[in-house]
């Protein structure tokens, strides 16, 4: 009788065992999220990416019924802050919001970054994007996008420069993107931040500047710096009475932007994922997130991208600019 019932307890058990496993998933993202959730930055406090997340937690706070804490781990270009996302327990109570330069180019330009952004994370969705903004001293008599190209077209390749952020950030390759369109040679001057940047244009110690458009609009305004057009093939919302770039002659194939997108780690259980982006597609209809954002500089994406769709395009994108800006990997 032994030989009978001890294989049926058997398979009972594996039963039952099978059944739980896949009860389990549905029971917790029902229970998702039982605390608070950490929202990860890889820049330090009071950036554009650090301001977006701070309303973005807002927003999916309210509706996941739980608070979102945003915790700055800033350092090698938003790489530290990534790596530590890639590495967290997927059980979506670590969360990353992640933009171009972290999730698409770093690993480019740099041998130390060895997370693979496609395999490594769980891409929820697109949440807002902004243009770059290409700007001038005053000092440099120049108004339009135009007179930039007259000015450039009329030099000496090295006679004039750029100023961006860092090396193989958005910034650069935006402006080595309208060094090919325009086929001019600005070049390229690397600065530790924002601040030192605006600081010397609008001394006139350096010629033209590439900003992320909330970072310079506050001194366009206030007619510190000139503002010659935006990078990406629309006007923003943020600042329509700045034309894009590829409005003008000779600019036409300019169209690039900055781009914050939210993800968690590999293994991400799929009702928690499912969770999230219902939470985020709620937040992107929002009207008063859109307004907040447009305040800030951003404009929210459309709900329904296919973020990993999306980020394969961006990365060959880059990867072009990258090869074609000689930009080696360090």
């Amino acid at each position: 009788m032994k030989s009978v019932l001890h294989p049926l307890r058997g398979a009972i058990a594996a039963f039952c065992a099978s059944s739980a496993l896949i009860a389990a998933p549905a029971a917790f993202a029902a229970d998702y999220p039982a605390r608070s959730v950490s929202l990860i930055v890889g820049y330090p406090a009071g950036g554009s990416l650090d301001l977006t997340a701070r309303l973005l937690g807002e927003e999916l706070g309210k509706r996941l019924g739980q608070t979102v804490v945003v915790e700055n781990v800033g350092g090698a270009g938003g790489t530290i802050g990534a790596q530590r996302v890639a590495r967290a327990a997927p059980d979506g109570y670590t969360i990353f919001l992640g933009s171009t330069n972290e999730m698409v180019i770093a690993r480019m330009i740099n041998t130390a970054v060895k997370y693979d952004s496609a395999k490594d994370f769980t891409a929820l969705g697109i949440v807002a994007s902004q243009p770059m903004l290409l700007a001038a001293s005053k000092n440099s008599g120049v108004k339009t996008a135009a007179d930039y190209l007259q000015k450039l077209r009329g030099a000496e390749p090295g006679t004039f420069n750029y100023g961006s952020s860092g090396v193989g950030t958005t910034l650069h390759l935006a402006g080595e993107m309208i060094n090919q369109a325009t086929s001019t040679r600005a070049e390229h001057v690397p600065y530790r931040g924002v601040s030192p940047l605006v600081t010397d244009l609008m001394s006139g110690q350096l010629d033209y500047g590439m900003l992320v458009l909330s970072s310079g609009l506050p001194q366009v305004r206030s007619g510190n710096i000139v503002a010659l057009g935006l990078t990406e093939n629309k006007r923003s919302p943020a600042a329509p009475e700045i034309a894009p770039l590829a409005a003008t002659p000779g600019f036409e194939s300019v169209d690039i932007n900055l781009w914050f997108a939210l993800y968690g780690p590999a293994g991400l259980p799929e009702p928690v994922a499912a969770k999230l982006r219902a939470v985020l597609d709620e937040t992107l209809k929002s009207e008063a997130f859109r307004a907040k954002m447009q305040e800030a500089g951003g404009e929210v994406a459309k709900p329904g991208i296919d973020p990993v769709a999306y980020q394969a395009e961006e990365t060959k994108k880059y990867g072009a600019l990258v090869k074609a800006a000689k930009i080696e990997a360090q």
